[in-house]
């Protein structure tokens, strides 16, 4: 049976001199493994759309259950992140994430959705990466299902007190007068109003105003710090993808520093 479904190439592994095997995100089936022959030919019609980041309409044979590459027309390549070494550190890492957090073989138009106009904004500069990897990692999770409730204190109900601190590994927020009553050992972020709203805003508005929100730069980056460990505790492995980039980014931020001191 054929079908055709746009998606975009989250991974590309070769398998032999010519053949590989795409991992794709699609709009109507989620995560597919999908065998692409001949795709890495020098001339194959078929060499730019099985590339990372390719943006294309999918022709698909199904038979078991197994998926093969007919026919891939280009839509986007996103040439502004292929061109920059920590956009597309960034990007490979978001891809990572959503081959752990996308549904297989289910409708995912939300998560192409989301996925998309976060490589549009990271392509054209609209956005920083600091900005987009938070934003895109915690709402992704909250698509998958890991949705922190950050409505009001899990203790006492209260919407914001004096002091609020956010729970990773549980995924609630607590106020100073509660946080007591959790162990110790149980880690704790605490969090500042700016903080605790740009989180809210990207768990709990409509997709339309998702990015619609800014912080300073120092509020940006706890926000990013507070997120990147809450994506570590739901996701419970370590990404070789996000140490890449943060190994790129981090000299860069150093960089920026020493230059405006």
């Amino acid at each position: 049976m054929h079908i055709t479904t746009d998606g975009i190439v989250l991974r590309e592994r070769p398998i032999d001199d010519f053949d590989s095997v795409l991992t794709l995100l699609t709009k109507e089936r989620g995560i597919l493994s999908v065998y692409a022959r001949g795709a890495r030919k020098p001339r194959s019609s078929l060499r730019a759309s099985v590339e990372l980041l390719s943006c294309s309409s999918f022709v698909l044979f199904e038979n078991k259950g197994k998926y093969s590459l007919d026919k891939a027309d280009l839509n986007l390549l996103f040439m502004g992140v292929r061109g920059d070494v920590e956009k597309l550190s960034l990007a490979a890492y978001f891809a990572q994430l959503t081959m752990e957090a996308a549904p297989k073989e289910e409708p995912a138009e939300e998560y192409l959705r989301l996925l998309m106009n976060t490589l549009y904004l990271l392509d054209k500069g609209k956005r920083s990466c600091d900005f987009l990897k938070p934003v895109y990692e915690l709402r992704l999770l909250t698509l998958a299902g890991f949705m922190p409730n950050l409505v009001a204190c899990a203790g006492c109900a209260c919407y914001e007190g004096e002091q609020m601190f956010f729970l990773p590994q549980s995924g609630v927020i607590v106020c100073g007068e509660c946080v007591g009553n959790y162990p110790p050992t149980q880690i704790r972020q605490p969090l500042t109003r700016g903080v605790l709203t740009a989180m809210r805003h990207i768990v709990y508005v409509e997709t339309g105003r998702l990015f619609a929100f800014s912080l300073p730069q120092p509020a940006l980056e706890r926000l990013g710090e507070i997120i990147q460990e809450y994506t570590l505790c739901q996701i419970e492995k370590r990404l070789d993808t996000l140490d890449f980039y943060l190994s790129v980014h981090q000299p860069l931020k150093r960089a920026e520093a020493s230059a405006g001191a």
